[in-house]
């Protein structure tokens, strides 16, 4: 089994949908008026509120050295003591090592993106595929984003911007997954860097950003 394949795929619990619904109807709403950080499931509080060690679900530290070109592994954030909370749909992200093509092969954060799963239509669980040849025509190179199973919404592992589906037909901020910025210590460990929970800083999850 490809990584992150059994979280990626599943849908969204009843519990985590209701809370979606409620978040992503107020969002709508009141959008330019909350400071969002306040209310998310992933507050701006003091669980988040200096830089992140990424931990890998192995219990191993995300290091450029050992993390794969073209790969990607899902990361919790933030993570907490109790493994219930930590199951939340809001705090499942993907670690994306991009491919060679788009700056994978560099040593460096910027190889790297750290998207929310939170698929921005109706709130599955997209996963990444990698760069592979076309089962039915082997000349021809597929893969390199990110999709949803549920209603096929195709996200660009560049930017985090739905290019196919129903969630690109959605108006900006709701066609661009939030993301988490990045930076690498001198031993290459990856670090999550304090966040911003609104659509123009790293984006509401379920809801998006501002490209």
């Amino acid at each position: 089994m490809e990584p992150g394949v059994g979280v990626a795929s599943r849908r969204v619990s009843r519990r985590d949908f209701m809370k979606l619904m409620a978040a992503s109807g107020i969002a709508m709403t009141f959008a330019p008026f909350v400071e969002w950080g306040r209310y998310l499931p992933n507050p701006s509080g003091n669980e988040a509120a200096g830089k992140t060690k990424i931990v890998l679900a192995s219990g191993v530290t995300a290091n450029i050295s050992s993390f794969p070109v073209d790969h990607a592994e899902v990361v919790i954030y933030p993570k907490t003591n109790d493994p219930v909370l930590n199951k939340e749909a809001f705090r499942t992200w993907q670690l994306i090592r991009l491919p060679k093509e788009m700056g994978g092969s560099k040593n460096d954060a910027t190889a790297f993106r750290l998207y929310s799963m939170v698929c921005l239509h109706l709130w599955c669980l997209w996963r990444y595929y990698p760069r592979r040849p076309d089962a039915d025509d082997p000349t021809k190179i597929v893969g390199g984003n990110g999709a949803c199973p549920c209603h096929a919404s195709t996200y660009d592992v560049f930017t985090g911007k739905a290019y196919g589906g129903p969630a690109a037909l959605q108006a900006p901020p709701a066609n661009v997954l939030p993301r988490l910025e990045l930076e690498a210590d001198p031993a290459g460990d990856l670090w999550i860097l304090p966040p911003s929970w609104n659509v123009r800083g790293n984006g509401i999850v379920g809801y998006g950003r501002y490209l």
